[in-house]
């Protein structure tokens, strides 16, 4: 099938640039004498070259040579793409970026199966779920597939596919939810700072940096951390065909690939070659030809992005750090 669609591609290549060449020599087809004619020639070249693109890009479209769609996941697992209070990082993408390309193979007809690329410490908890669910609704066999890093809510993710595949050197696992908070009210003391409440509902304020926590906040942040324990638990439990009690034993422990593979945690140790070798033989054909989905981002949209960064860098120095040292809850390793 992707032989054939490579030949209908070529086809339409070949046949738009001798439909551009003869209308490039029709149109300019004495011989240049003058200035003028020889400018008139370089524009036919120009025309030619941009024909030629032109039909490459119709030929991509009509004819893709691929059955084989990977998503990379980089760097934080974050809703906006930021690492925290610095300016996104290019190693972070989006959660909702990531599940409109999951969405996108996924209603793509020559796309038989996804790969989802994982090199992340985790992140956050909804993003991850989000982009674990879009996982799972993929219509065909998904794995995933980690050369570095696939901890916390990177696992998560992993999660929702149907297999794990990692390196002997992999770091795997990190089971767990992290909430963290910085406690300035010493600080804030010395320097002559107060913290005065104005606040509806007794939690409202549970986490500020400038005051102490008493029991009942305590307990109530930790429950919270508790709660999204469980989810997790339940989410690898249930998607990796593993007991919750083995689950909670890891304690959110991190293991090398080698190990990892052992306790069940990975499915199978393998290079990426060897993984588009068991995937063409699982599809039926001597080889896979993947395509790797990017987000769909207008120029426009890209250049306010890059200007809104740097906005944002100019001003992080002050709000960034007050942001960051509230209570926040992370899937990290």
């Amino acid at each position: 099938m992707v032989e054939a669609q490579r030949a209908n591609r070529l086809a339409v290549i070949v046949a738009g640039t001798v439909v551009v060449v003869i209308a490039s020599l029709w149109l300019f087809l004495v011989y240049p004498t003058t200035l003028a004619e020889l400018f008139g020639v370089v524009i036919a070249l120009g025309v030619i070259l941009v024909g030629i693109r032109f039909a490459g890009t119709i030929a991509a479209s009509l004819f893709p040579d691929y059955d084989v769609a990977e998503v990379a996941i980089d760097g934080p697992i974050t809703r906006d793409g930021g690492g925290g209070p610095l300016p996104s990082r290019p190693q972070s993408t989006p959660a909702d970026d990531i599940v409109d390309q999951i969405d996108r193979a996924d209603e793509d007809d020559h796309v038989d199966a996804l790969l989802l690329k994982l090199n992340t410490p985790g992140g956050e908890v909804v993003p991850s779920e989000d982009i674990r669910l879009a996982a799972e609704r993929f219509d065909g066999p998904t794995i995933a597939y980690t050369t570095d890093v696939c901890a916390s809510g990177g696992y998560w993710i992993a999660s929702g596919c149907d297999e794990l595949w990692a390196r002997d050197g992999s770091i795997v696992g990190s089971i767990g939810v992290i909430g963290s908070r910085v406690n300035a009210s010493e600080f804030a003391e010395k320097v002559g700072l107060s913290y005065e409440r104005f606040a509806a509902g007794e939690f409202k304020d549970a986490g500020t940096p400038l005051k102490e926590l008493d029991e009942d906040e305590r307990a109530y942040l930790q429950g919270l951390i508790d709660d999204y324990y469980e989810t997790f638990v339940d989410r690898v439990s249930d998607g990796r065909d593993l007991e919750p009690e083995f689950v909670r034993e890891t304690e959110a422990r991190i293991y090398l690939g080698e190990q990892a593979h052992e306790l069940g945690l990975v499915d199978t140790l393998g290079t990426r070659r060897e993984l588009e070798d068991e995937l063409a033989e699982r599809l039926r054909t001597d080889e896979v030809t993947v395509e790797e989905f990017e987000p769909e981002r207008p120029l426009m949209t890209r250049l306010g992005a890059g200007a809104q960064r740097v906005a944002y860098a100019f001003g992080a120095g002050v709000a960034g750090i007050a942001d960051d040292h509230e209570f926040r809850l992370r899937l990290r390793n």
